[in-house]
């Protein structure tokens, strides 16, 4: 983990989710001044984030004059998580099937009584569960990122964010009618009713 508590991995979805927002193709530079305000990823960190997710496929780059930039949409990112969870889920069941066996040949009792083949069996498996422990983090990281999700969590973002100016708008419309009729001010009403004093609308 990172000194500011963000992994290598969350830095790297916090630049997918900036491409996938805002929909634009960008420099490095651009990025560099970008990156740290939209999502807290540090400057001089964003070019070795940007090679990685180019390497892992997840970001596209092209040179254009002298210029390189680079690019990511939902799209790209849906097909190629399709591919590789596809992948992990038949890694994991090749491995899930590997296990039974080990299991399975672990109860000869012919091999029980052999310590070097218990031992080599034992130690298979272990390795086995390593690989199972490895691929399941693996599918949860492709769940988390999933840009379909993303975007379902997007859309409900700004439900909410309309639920709440709405409750803010009303909230602002009862103040208003309250100090017209009972000619109180502003401070007192907040205080009396717990209202914040920099309540305001979510842009």
């Amino acid at each position: 983990m990172s000194k500011n508590g963000v992994t290598a991995e969350e830095k790297k979805s916090r630049m997918i989710e900036l491409f996938y927002e805002t929909g634009e193709c960008y420099q490095l530079k651009e990025l560099e001044k970008l990156a740290p305000k939209a999502k807290g990823i540090v400057a001089n960190s964003v070019k070795d984030i940007i090679q990685k997710l180019v390497d892992d496929g997840l970001i596209d780059s092209d040179k254009i004059g002298t210029s390189i930039y680079y690019w990511s949409f939902p799209s790209k990112g849906i097909n190629l998580r399709k591919r590789k969870l596809s992948e992990i889920t038949k890694k994991y069941e090749d491995v899930s099937k590997k296990q039974k066996l080990m299991n399975d040949t672990l109860q000869d009792s012919d091999i029980n009584q052999d310590e070097d083949k218990l031992s080599k069996i034992l130690g298979e498996i272990t390795d086995i569960e390593l690989d199972l422990a490895t691929l399941k983090r693996q599918l949860v990281e492709f769940q988390d990122n999933d840009p379909e999700k993303f975007d379902a969590l997007k859309t409900k973002t700004v439900g909410l964010k309309d639920a709440a100016n709405r409750w803010t708008d009303n909230i602002f419309a009862v103040k208003t009618w309250c100090k017209n009729k009972f000619l109180i001010e502003g401070k007192v009403l907040n205080k009396q009713f717990g209202i914040p004093e920099d309540l305001d609308y979510i842009e």
